[in-house]
């Protein structure tokens, strides 16, 4: 059955939900609510599938929340002063707003701290801020130029560039792209996802590349959900690793969860949720394979964790990889969200989408071939 068939027999035969459940889905980042900040850096957690996730709800309250744990290097400082620094573009008065009237919890190591704007941090602590929907912070249209791959009255699908984040959150409230697709759709976007993630439906990480989808009203946004929940939209990545895989194909079926020795990173492990990775070599080059990467499942971070747990890990990650200086210039993990397919969620017809490997990506490709021909 080709890839077409498949999606449309799948979408024919589902019940009629209003989005998948996702109750078992806290942790994931594309939510706030989960470690996205280590204050001291003031840094994302270092990249989507790849990063991507098929996350499509937002909590009831309507509000958001994060939480980060506190950097050595910050001890002795004030409370609101390491918020702010995770909150750029927001005033010390939100700041302490959000403190005084309780939206802000300190967990130190062993008991819950009163918190008070002027309380002075440890180092260590975890912080948990939830944002009340009328203090969200508002996110303005930006006319950033959009390389657009597919669109209709109902979807929009996007080829993102290296060094944009997808939806804002601490630290990053403008140059996202939702920031870009307000000012494209003139403000209409699906609202299940909330003020902070108008139309976002799944995600990929800041420095991958390629096809991201976004709904332009919340019965897309259901429907792409649905699929996203029955692992039925055909998404393809391409990607240079270190070493020579020896098969020429090979599937990863390998749970994935925190890394519990560092919660800005994912690992396998037993108790993790189920995930898949379907890899096809495409071509060899002695220290370097690349490949292809079809996802049957969408967790954080999940191609960069699988390869790297095969011993294979991407060329220029250097959170689940190397960290030695590479020869190539790769601005990132070198991973690229090529194909997307999907059933249109009102005409019912299979939508498919190829985003171009962007230049940097060929010009890797072209070295490595040149230098295998010497």
């Amino acid at each position: 059955m080709t890839d077409n068939e498949r999606l449309i027999a799948a979408a024919s035969a589902a019940p009629e939900i209003i989005g998948p459940d996702l109750s078992d889905e806290a942790e994931l980042p594309v939510s706030l609510n989960e470690g996205s900040i280590a204050a001291g850096s003031i840094e994302d957690i270092p990249a989507e599938d790849e990063g991507e996730e098929d996350d499509v709800q937002t909590d009831s309250s309507g509000g958001d929340h994060f939480s980060f744990i506190i950097g050595q290097d910050r001890a002795g400082e004030r409370i609101d002063k390491v918020i702010s620094d995770c909150m750029p573009g927001q005033s010390r008065s939100y700041i302490k707003k959000l403190i005084k009237d309780g939206n802000v919890v300190l967990t130190g190591s062993g008991s819950d701290k009163g918190v008070k704007p002027s309380t002075a941090v440890a180092g260590g602590e975890q912080v948990s801020v939830f944002l009340p929907v009328q203090m969200l912070p508002h996110i303005l249209p930006e006319d950033i130029p959009l390389d657009i791959l597919y669109e209709d009255e109902d979807v929009l699908v996007v080829n993102k560039p290296k060094d944009m984040v997808v939806h804002p959150a601490a630290g990053h409230y403008s140059g996202t792209l939702v920031n870009a697709v307000l000012f494209h759709c003139k403000g209409s976007l699906s609202g299940i996802n909330g003020v902070l993630r108008p139309g976002i439906v799944h995600r990929i990480d800041k420095d991958t590349t390629g096809s991201i989808i976004v709904c332009k009203n919340d019965a897309s946004h259901r429907s792409i959900a649905q699929q996203l929940a029955e692992h039925s939209i055909v998404r393809r990545y391409r990607a240079i690793v270190l070493g020579n895989i020896r098969d020429d194909e090979l599937t990863i079926d390998q749970p994935i969860g925190r890394d519990p020795s560092d919660r800005k990173k994912m690992a396998v492990r037993p108790d993790g949720k189920k995930a898949v990775t379907h890899v096809r070599v495409l071509e060899r080059f002695g220290t370097y394979t690349y490949v292809e990467c079809r996802l049957e499942t969408g967790r954080t971070h999940q191609i960069r964790v699988h390869m790297a747990w095969c011993r294979h890990p991407l060329l220029g990650d250097t959170v689940y990889g190397s960290r030695k200086k590479s020869p190539y210039t790769t601005y990132g993990q070198c991973l690229h969200a090529r194909t997307l397919g999907f059933v249109h969620p009102v005409s019912g017809q299979y939508i498919e989408t190829e985003a171009p490997l962007p230049e940097y990506f060929e010009k890797i490709l072209r070295n490595l071939r040149s230098d295998n021909m010497k």
